[in-house]
């Protein structure tokens, strides 16, 4: 597959130019890339307005994604989130109210998005307990939602895979959204590589109709590096409009160095890369069997994410992870029941076999009380746009019954909020506070 964005800087490179144009360390300096990182000059076309080189890459992305179209972001998929809420909310029927359906899991990317774009929030809470980063919702569910609704939301957005792993039964979502004639948004942030799995478990395949993915967390892509797409089955105005929506949100000095990895994926993929990733879920399924042997339980079904129920085992997540650091592993993410390790095509034998060194040694115990936390359903007072935009002060999270929450308030990872803008921050969200570790929260000054 031809990579027409690493050719043109590789070509760049070699002619020696003196450079009278940004940035200003004039492709030299301590970093050793720097003869890559240029700015739009003649023949390196420009991400918003593509029709060179950039929309070359994207098309190959398409190709290889299966999509309608796919849109390159240097900004993570939290601007990829804002811009398919966005289209979503251009493409709405006249007269609709601009609400989102959004299971609660979702990252605080899609929260700012709510206050910047101004659109209502209805909640799918998870059906029975689930941990913070967890939403799991049916297709019953999910119709039970809609028809509660005076109209068809602009969109139902979930999150899949979440941080643990748990995959949503989008193909079900996806047909009664088909029902109700209401886009399925995909935050597909951990799931890059799905596409590449034999069958595909992208959501692209699966039925969602606007799909961001962060390239950079599980494909060989600098960070940053993210797609934003659009399904082929989907309204052409959501194709035709996704360049506008991401300029809205994107700074006008898009990162070549991101770029170019980007468009180097797109050769790996086409080439072994397909086949790493295929092999890395079949060595991630192997080790997950032999530390099922061992006593070790998981959350989520996602391919190459090891999400240990470390409480199950009778450790903590924390003290699974400095184990784990012990044994020169560093991990993803790790809270008081869960530690989080993600692999990708390019992780080796050597490091599986570091965590199989560390976890299968380890002698299970009596399993640590998890308390029931139901989660925290809080009045809304105003709309998220209003009160992250009024004034705010920080106080202690244990000082903060009673008062509205400012900006949302998150453990980081994985930046799921325990309390939203807007809302009155009850009992419930104080004592998820309390079990995540968040010691201060911003509130509306009184």
């Amino acid at each position: 597959m031809t990579t027409p964005v690493a050719d043109f800087l590789r070509r760049y490179q070699k002619a020696d130019k003196c450079r009278f144009h940004m940035p200003g360390h004039k492709g030299a300096g301590a970093l050793g890339c720097e003869a890559w990182d240029i700015t739009e000059i003649p023949g390196a076309d420009s991400l918003y307005e593509a029709s060179g080189i950039l929309a070359q890459s994207e098309r190959n992305a398409a190709a290889l994604f299966g999509s309608g179209a796919t849109f390159y972001s240097t900004e993570g998929s939290s601007q990829c989130i804002r811009a398919m809420l966005c289209l979503a909310l251009q493409a709405r029927p006249a007269g609709t109210p601009p609400v989102v359906l959004a299971a609660r899991n979702a990252h605080k990317a899609f929260v700012y998005a709510a206050a910047l774009l101004d659109f209502e929030i209805a909640w799918l809470w998870p059906e029975g307990d689930a941990p913070l980063c967890a939403c799991p919702v049916t297709a019953v569910g999910l119709e039970r939602a809609l028809a509660a609704l005076s109209a068809p939301p602009a969109a139902v957005y979930v999150t899949s895979p979440d941080y643990l792993g748990n995959m949503a039964d989008l193909p079900a979502l996806a047909e009664v959204c088909r029902r109700y004639g209401t886009l399925l948004l995909a935050d597909n942030a951990h799931g890059a590589y799905l596409r590449f799995l034999s069958p595909s478990l992208h959501p692209l395949d699966l039925g969602a109709d606007l799909v961001c993915d962060s390239a950079h967390k599980t494909l060989p892509v600098l960070t940053g590096g993210a797609y934003l797409h659009v399904a082929k089955t989907a309204p052409a105005v959501l194709r035709d409009r996704a360049r506008a929506a991401l300029a809205l949100f994107g700074s006008t000095s898009p990162s070549y160095l991101t770029l170019s990895s980007l468009d180097l994926c797109n050769a790996y993929l086409a080439g072994e890369g397909a086949d790493g990733i295929r092999a890395a879920a079949g060595r991630m399924a192997a080790l997950k069997r032999d530390l099922a042997g061992g006593g070790w339980t998981f959350a989520g079904t996602e391919p190459l994410k090891l999400a240990l129920d470390a409480a199950a085992f009778g450790w903590t997540g924390f003290f699974t992870a400095e184990r784990l650091r012990a044994g020169g592993v560093e991990l993803e993410y790790a809270d008081r029941d869960f530690a989080v390790l993600m692999a990708s095509g390019s992780t080796d034998e050597k490091a599986f076999l570091r965590v199989a060194d560390v976890l299968q040694s380890a002698v299970p115990g009596r399993p640590v009380p998890r308390p029931a936390l139901p989660p925290a359903k809080g009045e809304r007072v105003l709309t998220v746009r209003q009160a992250l935009f009024a004034p705010q002060e920080t106080v202690p999270a244990e000082k903060s019954l009673g008062r509205i929450c400012g900006a949302p308030t998150v453990s980081c990872p994985p930046a799921v909020p325990v309390a939203v803008s807007g809302e009155r921050i009850g009992a419930e969200a104080v004592r998820l506070f309390q079990y995540y570790g968040v010691e201060a929260v911003d509130v509306l000054k009184d």
